[in-house]
């Protein structure tokens, strides 16, 4: 167990925000984090890799962070396997590992961002799969007793980027492994448009992963360079009366199917029609090649974007009747 006092979080989520957390304490076992949620100070923060938080000031209470790594086979026939995963391994070379051991059902999640315990909170999703499609269980330590739990998927509640573990139980359980059941036959998933154009009639794992990261680095910057959370609004789902009143307006509106009666519109589509693409409020910017990205230009403050994205949601709203919701969490 690693313990980091005052500890500065620029380098450890990716706005990059110039914040700091009065305490930061890493756990690499179930052990070592019952340790921790004995003697941490409250309040607590659960953070995985820190791509889909905003900082609005310094936080003031203990962090904790999983270096939970261990990537396992717990089960294995003819036709799938099952693969427990460390809640701190890096979502990315997860799903690197599944490609190159031949499974099937994470690749269309290739390069997002954060770490295995929080894809399992947040239900991520692309191109037509979401971790909820593949997820068998989840391992969690109680913060308030400490025993230790299985959530079948079940369990979970999963639904469009939403989880258990984002309401009813937020901030009571802390993930420590998720186990996947993934397919050893080709189950290529790649009717996205943007995926469609680029592979050929039966691709292979490899080069499924290899179009999606192509398309996201075409569109997504670089934190390293641009502060950001990747997607920070989440596509919002109408009913589709409105959907068809809107489309009287304007014929352009793209959509994808629903829940029965409801139809999802890409909320990047909403922002650059309501002209918010590529513009700034100070340091915070509406990023120019993908409007559903807010980005830090450097030294903005997490109210900065707060505010950008609040006006952006206002002025949305106002032309479509449609309110916004941030994928993303307000810390503080």
């Amino acid at each position: 167990m690693k313990i980091f006092d005052n500890c500065p979080l620029k380098e450890r989520h990716t706005f990059g925000m110039d914040v700091k957390a009065d305490r930061l304490i890493e756990f690499a076992s179930e052990d070592e984090l019952k340790s921790a949620l004995t003697d941490a100070v409250k309040p607590l923060l659960f953070m995985g890799g820190g791509s889909n938080l905003l900082f609005l000031n310094d936080y003031r209470g203990t962090i904790l962070h999983s270096t939970i790594d261990s990537i396992e086979v717990t089960a294995e026939d003819s036709t799938s396997v099952t693969v427990r995963a460390g809640s701190g391994v890096l979502w990315d070379d997860f799903v690197a590992c599944c490609v190159e051991q031949g499974w099937w059902g994470v690749e269309n999640l290739s390069l997002i961002p954060g770490e295995v315990g929080a894809s399992a909170v947040q239900n991520i999703g692309a191109y037509g799969v979401e971790v909820k499609d593949v997820l068998q269980s989840i391992e969690a330590i109680s913060v308030d007793d400490l025993s230790r739990r299985v959530f079948t998927n079940a369990e979970c509640n999963y639904a469009y980027r939403d989880s258990i573990f984002k309401n009813i139980l937020k901030g009571k359980y802390v993930i420590t492994y998720v186990t996947y059941r993934l397919s050893k036959t080709a189950t290529p998933n790649i009717g996205y448009g943007a995926l469609k154009s680029v592979l050929p009639e039966n691709p292979s794992l490899k080069e499924i992963r290899d179009a999606i990261i192509a398309v996201r680095n075409s569109k997504l910057p670089d934190p390293k360079v641009y502060g950001n959370a990747g997607s920070f609004f989440m596509n919002p789902v109408i009913p589709m009366e409105q959907f068809v009143e809107l489309q009287s307006r304007y014929p352009d509106i793209p959509s994808y199917p629903a829940s029965e009666g409801y139809i999802k519109v890409p909320a990047g589509w909403l922002i650059e029609k309501s002209g918010w693409k590529g513009k700034s409020v100070g340091n915070a910017a509406v990023y120019e090649k993908q409007a559903l990205v807010l980005v830090n230009r450097g030294g903005a403050t997490g109210m900065e974007i707060k505010h950008l994205a609040d006006t952006v949601i206002e002025d949305v709203r106002k032309m479509f009747g449609i309110t916004l919701h941030a994928e993303v969490n307000y810390i503080g």
